[in-house]
């Protein structure tokens, strides 16, 4: 989806829709109440309890708080305020503790599909929730869809553009990134010297650039120079929820990992905090691209 196209989806809101976010960790949250307020649709927000942490900033908003361990008393909760249109933004780095969740008609109903969504990983797990939410009568929407100047444009975006030795490395990088996403392990990979040298895991893509960063006087990566960061959507991800995302901090974990630059996918993902990222970026001399979406996936 191009910028233009996402601006256009953000038109089709009908009129009196109520948006609400679940709010997790980091700035995306924020974000997307701002934009929404912005766009003539003030939020209603409800933070995840132990990882919304940019509250200050969300209690500008209509808001309450729900525990991972409530989870049956979503829905409730958000036919409660009247919620007709729902954002997922932010991340929520742990699991709710089963023994500890309590049981509603409506949870007991969906367990079977969130076991086996478990067993799948993250994106089957948010797929579940996704079509669980409009089963009920709530249109889960991406950030993207509400607030599209979030999207990452295509072409360079930065002062700096990539050198051609570096377009050896993003495709080389973009190859295991989208290879790894298939597998629903992670979604970014970094090359050097036109190979890829690692793949993002569980601690996500900061400790991807910190092990990185400590790879660089070893074995065949001593003396080499540059190597390009790439983020890509998983194949056949659910583009509502959790998509790549960058921000001021990996740009300045990409520079200390001694890297030329960080390529993402146009309109699949997102810059947080666009306007610093950029700036830091060029700052630092790093370049950041957006690279025109794989076709057939999504």
């Amino acid at each position: 989806m191009t910028k233009a196209e996402t601006a256009t989806a953000a038109l089709h809101l009908p009129p009196g829709a109520r948006v609400g976010i679940i709010a997790g960790g980091g700035s995306l949250p924020v974000e997307v109440a701002d934009g929404l307020a912005a766009h003539g649709y003030p939020p209603f927000v409800l933070l995840m309890e132990g990882e919304a942490d940019r509250k200050q900033e969300l209690h500008r908003y209509e808001h309450d708080s729900l525990a991972l361990e409530q989870i049956g008393s979503l829905v409730p909760r958000l036919k409660r305020y009247g919620i007709t249109h729902l954002v997922l933004a932010g991340e929520i780095k742990r699991r709710p503790q089963l023994a500890r969740i309590r049981p509603s008609l409506g949870l007991l109903t969906i367990i079977p599909s969130v076991i086996m969504a478990l067993a799948r990983g993250d994106d089957g797990l948010l797929k579940v929730v996704t079509r669980g939410l409009e089963k009920r009568g709530i249109k889960v929407i991406g950030a993207h869809e509400v607030v599209p100047e979030l999207a990452a444009g295509e072409g360079t975006l930065t002062v700096t553009g990539p050198r051609q030795s570096d377009w050896r490395d993003i495709e080389a990088a973009r190859q295991a990134a989208k290879a790894i996403g298939a597998l629903d392990i992670g979604q970014a990979a970094i090359a050097i010297g036109g190979r890829t040298i690692a793949l993002e895991g569980i601690e996500g893509t900061s400790g991807l650039l910190e092990r990185t960063r400590g790879l660089r006087g070893h074995g065949r990566l001593a003396g080499k120079s540059r190597g390009v960061l790439v983020k890509c959507a998983k194949p056949g991800q659910e583009l509502r929820a959790d998509l790549p995302s960058i921000g001021p901090q990996t740009v300045e974990s990409a520079h200390a990992a001694g890297l030329a630059g960080i390529a993402v996918e146009a309109g699949r993902s997102l810059i947080l905090e666009g306007p610093a990222t950029l700036a830091r970026a060029n700052e630092l001399g790093l370049f950041i691209v957006g690279l025109a979406a794989d076709s057939g996936h999504g």
